[in-house]
């Protein structure tokens, strides 16, 4: 068995995205997709899963390899909180049970990646920072955060990873350009945990700011 690279997605699509920000986060996703699927490591190792939370978490895509993967509509209720932590929640479990883990008998998958995209903050904040020390001790490879639009709040993410990116605004353009740097990411990713080196993440565009 080829050893897997997984790519765990958790989408903010509360009632604040409705609108023009869940069809860019749509179009931003598709092209992300099409971007990973011209990158044959990729197509060889990378699986991918997304968690969408609103007031309820949803694992809109379990599992799939990237050449298997369909497109699927994310959608957004009309109002509603941002359960960020039951998200995490989740993420966990899945985790748990999806990651091969090495062994002397086998090679297990690479260090897992994880991408946070939110327009908020959370609503279940006691929650999230439960589980804040357990998403810590899974060991990904790379935690990347982003802050998106002018509500969206730093902070709570900079409490999870030290990577955190802010966009001004949750527009195609701008999500686009945010969604192309993640594609780089993962190709990164992939081919620094192949030699065994620590990952690193490229030089993000000068649409997204970096937040130190």
């Amino acid at each position: 068995m080829n050893r897997r690279l997984l790519a765990y997605f958790l989408l903010d699509t509360s009632g604040s995205m409705r609108g023009e920000g869940i069809a860019a986060l749509n179009n931003g996703f598709n092209g992300l997709i099409s971007m990973l699927r011209q990158d044959p490591q990729a197509m060889d190792s990378l699986y991918l899963s997304a968690i969408t939370f609103n007031r309820e978490v949803h694992n809109l895509i379990p599992l799939v390899d990237l050449a298997s993967y369909h497109p699927i509509e994310i959608t957004c209720p009309d109002s509603g909180p941002t359960h960020t932590g039951q998200a995490l929640e989740m993420l966990s479990d899945l985790v748990k049970t999806e990651l091969v883990k090495g062994s002397m008998e086998r090679k297990g998958d690479w260090k897992p990646l994880l991408f946070i995209f939110t327009d908020g903050k959370p609503s279940d904040i006691q929650k999230y920072r439960q589980m804040i020390p357990q998403i810590k001790a899974l060991d990904f490879g790379a935690i990347v955060a982003c802050a998106a639009g002018p509500k969206a709040e730093e902070s709570f993410l900079l409490e999870l990873t030290d990577h955190v990116v802010k966009l001004d605004a949750t527009d195609a353009t701008t999500l686009s350009t945010f969604f192309q740097w993640v594609s780089s990411s993962i190709e990164m990713g992939s081919k620094s945990q192949g030699t065994g080196e620590k990952m690193t993440l490229p030089p993000p565009p000068t649409e997204l700011n970096i937040v130190v």
